[in-house]
């Protein structure tokens, strides 16, 4: 990573793990990603969370694939983050070991979701105990409790990590709780990096003081986030809601379809395939697939996708120094 883990300031996108027809792991296909993603603006991939289907991969894939993604962003300006958590403790300790063995720039780690920490002490124990064995790494929290079902205060979760975890560096904010981001916000002071993780509703994590964003769909529509982006810092809300409504209705109409499948099929669409999602995920068949793809039409988006601002850089930049003034830092 050429900047530091709190300045990076951007999209970062969440790949899609690339499978072939037989749904084998098919690594081969990171190098196309990532050059999607610097056509993009993209300046980091978060690896191996939800929309990476970690959870259906198992720890040799894991590892195969983080080697992938670090391989592909050698020569490029993208940060690879890897999300390193699951439910068994010995297994997320191997992945961050290998992550900073490998190279990787920074690791992340979502909350248990079957056996769950009890409350903001016992996540924070579970998260310090994964960070230790990758001590040269920034550390990150996923913090998505639709998905784990560990709904705690993020706030205290940094209030309480502060001195347990040294190496924590900032969130992954994937929670509805648009107050206790601005929590968040005000005890960071800069001083970590806030990731907001709601795509459809990203407007609202800028104006609360987010530097940039982790999601899904920055792997296929990165340019409509970027117009948002720019929109806001010159104070055009009207561009800047237009902008997140066209975010909106391409994530409705993929929900229609699942939003997964429908997902890695948009990926294909635009010249980088990823295969369909594992099992227990549905795949699409070929009609479903061609109805999607004219749904998107209908709606505007291979539009929508064309035009990308030429600084996105310093849009992301401006956004996150206005983000840290705001706090009176």
């Amino acid at each position: 990573m050429s900047r530091s883990a709190i300045d990076l300031f951007g999209l970062i996108a969440a790949p899609h793990t690339p499978f072939d027809e037989q749904g084998a792991l098919m690594p081969t296909a990171v190098e196309a990603q990532a050059a999607h993603f610097e056509k993009n603006g993209i300046v980091g991939a978060f690896v191996s969370g939800t929309t990476g289907e970690g959870h259906s991969l198992n720890v040799d894939e894991r590892e195969q694939l983080a080697e992938a993604w670090v391989s592909a962003t050698k020569e490029r300006n993208i940060a690879v983050i890897l999300q390193v958590g699951g439910n068994c403790v010995t297994d997320c300790k191997r992945l961050a070991s290998h992550a900073q063995k490998i190279g990787a720039d920074a690791h992340s780690v979502m909350a248990p979701c079957y056996f769950k920490p009890s409350g903001v002490e016992g996540l924070v124990e579970w998260c310090a105990e994964i960070a230790e064995c990758a001590p040269e790494l920034p550390f990150f929290f996923y913090d998505i409790p639709s998905w784990t079902g560990v709904n705690v205060m993020t706030s205290e979760f940094l209030v309480q990590s502060r001195k347990q975890i040294p190496t924590l560096r900032g969130v992954k904010y994937t929670n509805p709780d648009l107050a206790d981001f601005l929590r968040c916000s005000r005890f960071a002071r800069g001083e970590m990096g806030l990731y907001f993780g709601n795509d459809e509703a990203l407007l609202g994590g800028l104006a609360l003081g987010a530097i940039g964003a982790v999601g899904s769909s920055y792997n296929f529509a990165a340019p409509i986030y970027h117009r948002l982006a720019q929109a806001f810092i010159e104070g055009d809300l009207v561009t800047a809601r237009r902008e997140q409504a066209m975010s909106a209705a391409l994530i409705d109409l993929m929900v229609h379809y699942d939003y997964m499948t429908a997902a890695k099929n948009t990926m294909g669409f635009l010249g980088v395939p990823v295969g369909d999602p594992r099992p227990p995920l549905d795949s699409l068949d070929d009609a479903s697939r061609e109805l999607l793809r004219a749904d998107l039409d209908e709606i505007g988006f291979f539009e929508w996708v064309e035009e990308i601002p030429d600084n996105t850089q310093e849009i992301w930049d401006e956004i996150a120094e206005r983000a840290r003034d705001g706090l009176g830092r």
